[in-house]
């Protein structure tokens, strides 16, 4: 297939991530040097950073194929994927061993490039290459972890595990398919996706085929709810994360959930509306079991990293309440939204849910509070010893009040305390639960009370989890200090808390740019097909505010001006 070169253009910054980690990794092998690959790395994210906030909006390509849609959730999860590369990378400056510094590095880069790819992935094996992208660097920076037998269980264990995801996610990418004859997931009226074949209510689908709509809705989520940590694939977590090191907990604890929600939104929510009506029957009762699973077990965790494998799972749990309330709204669209010609089908998502938007910001925001948690741990610990448990944090208001105080803004945060950005994530959450269960279902009223009851259980599961992060933080400023750590990480470790800790500040006081840039990703999800199908089928029917291909720059700074 042709590639124009507005397309390349377009996918620039991704290009220079992929370039600078070849190079490191080849690299590497000649000349070993922490100093030399991690610039390059750093470089690379600098340079990326500024073709992604300089390129104007895509031209669109001329193949009506695009494998990719520029809309708002793929600018915002390219923001994601670039800043969480740049975390990754000074939290592990000074862990890398420079034998493997260009391995180390280079991960990193191909994580941040994937998590960019699957956002906007619009056919299916891009989005599974996209995906392996992130699972296959993952696997190499647990090998590069501690080389003990706790390590290497741990990374044995995600490594199978993780594999068998895989093949459950190719199942039922594969069903997907099978079921529409075509791996695009949305298209045009002239050239159809999986979207608008399988749209409606399944009439193209033949008899005996469709049972394979549920099992292929089922097989995806077993798929992306490893990545999610949610149950019943959650029971991995808490013994990878206790036998890795607190760099690569960070990564096991973000990257898999950024692009575990966008491929959820794309697979589910776009290219499946037909499979809806079991999707947020699934996931409403996944996310009651897993956010209560996940709380109730933290309460008696000791080891940090135990503790926030636990809060991981939960937190995987509030997420799929977002999907449960998206998928409900998007069920009751399908019946007679077929569309006119030229105009796209609408189907699956709509702009009034909130639950998409939700999912987004509370993934951006729990992804920023955990990560700079993470950064902490590693500025606090050294190459030969960690900081594991919750004791080893006593009287660290007195010894470093600073770090302590953002240690605390970020756990708080977790917890949903306002006036933080975790407050934001999770009001938000519970409201399009809340939205759900005082909407109109005719066909089926008992979705309210279903919905009503996903809400309370969600509160009550917030105040669960704030005794666990609140014990964290009292251990802190209550306790007198015992062995202080040797706080050997490093600086940069230190500066990504840090930083992690003002954008939590920053975002909860003043919450509408993000919220504004979480509800245009759910907007254009509506609209969202390839660049070039947008430009001439809808052309100047597209909104300005919800247009697909606009400026990074100027999208957040028209969502900074209206969240003020």
């Amino acid at each position: 297939m042709f590639v124009p070169l507005s397309a390349l253009q377009a996918l620039a910054p991704e290009i220079v991530l992929i370039f600078a980690a070849s190079l490191a990794m080849v690299g590497s092998a000649l000349r070993p040097s922490r100093v030399l690959w991690g610039s390059l790395a750093l470089l690379a994210c600098a340079l990326a950073v500024g073709l992604l906030a300089s390129v104007d909006a895509p031209s669109p390509p001329v193949d009506p194929l695009s494998l990719l849609v520029f809309d708002p959730l793929h600018t915002l999860f390219r923001w994601a994927g670039l800043l969480l590369g740049a975390l990754v990378l000074l939290v592990a400056w000074r862990w890398a061993v420079p034998a493997y510094a260009g391995e180390t590095f280079g991960s990193a880069l191909v994580m941040a490039a994937g998590i960019m790819l699957v956002a906007g992935a619009n056919e299916l094996v891009l989005l599974f290459v996209a995906l392996e992208l992130v699972s296959i660097p993952t696997y190499v920076l647990l090998l590069l972890g501690r080389r003990d037998r706790a390590a290497g269980e741990a990374s044995l264990k995600y490594f199978f595990l993780s594999l068998l995801s895989s093949v459950l996610l190719l199942y039922g990418l594969t069903l997907l398919y099978g079921l529409g004859g075509t791996t695009r997931l949305a298209g045009t009226d002239q050239v159809p996706g999986l979207r608008e074949l399988l749209g409606g209510d399944l009439s193209s689908v033949a008899g005996p085929l469709k049972p394979l709509v549920p099992l292929a809705v089922v097989l995806l989520v077993a798929g992306l709810g490893f990545r999610l940590t949610v149950a019943p694939w959650q029971f991995y977590a808490p013994d990878v994360y206790q036998g890795t090191t607190s760099v690569n907990a960070l990564l096991l604890a973000v990257a898999p959930k950024l692009v575990g929600v966008a491929a959820l939104i794309r697979l589910l929510l776009v290219a499946l509306p037909a499979g809806t009506g079991l999707v947020w029957q699934l996931a409403l009762v996944l996310a009651l079991v897993t956010m209560t699973l996940g709380n109730v077990a933290a309460l008696w965790q000791r080891h940090l990293r135990r503790l926030m494998a636990y809060s991981a799972i939960a937190h995987g749990g509030y997420l799929l309440i977002g999907l449960a309330a998206a998928a409900a709204a998007a069920s009751l669209q399908r019946p007679g939204m077929s569309g006119q010609a030229g105009e796209i089908p609408q189907v699956g998502i709509s702009a009034a849910t909130g639950g998409t938007a939700a999912m987004v910001l509370y993934v951006l925001v729990y992804g920023l509070a955990t990560a700079g948690f993470f950064a902490a741990l590693v500025h606090l610990g050294s190459l030969r010893r960690e900081v594991q448990h919750v004791e080893e944090l006593a009287g660290l208001a007195r010894t470093d009040p600073l770090l302590a105080a953002a240690m605390a803004v970020l756990l708080l945060s977790l917890a949903g305390l306002p006036p933080l950005a975790g407050f934001w994530g999770k009001l938000q959450l519970f409201l399009s639960a809340v939205g759900q269960a005082s909407a109109d279902h005719p066909a089926t009223p008992a979705i309210g009370r279903w919905f009503a009851l996903l809400a309370m259980v969600g509160v009550l599961n917030a105040a669960i989890a704030a005794a666990y992060y609140l014990r964290v933080v009292a251990v802190m400023y209550f306790q007198p200090p015992v062995t202080p750590p040797t706080a050997e990480g490093g600086r940069l470790a230190r500066l990504g808390t840090l930083g992690c800790a003002f954008l939590v500040l920053v975002l909860g006081a003043w919450p509408g740019g993000l919220m504004q840039l979480a509800m245009q990703a759910e907007q254009g999800l509506a609209m969202s097909q390839p660049a070039a199908a947008q430009h001439q089928t809808l052309g100047a029917a597209v909104p300005a505010d919800r247009g697909v291909a606009r400026p990074a720059t100027s999208a957040i700074a028209e969502a900074h001006s209206a969240g003020n």
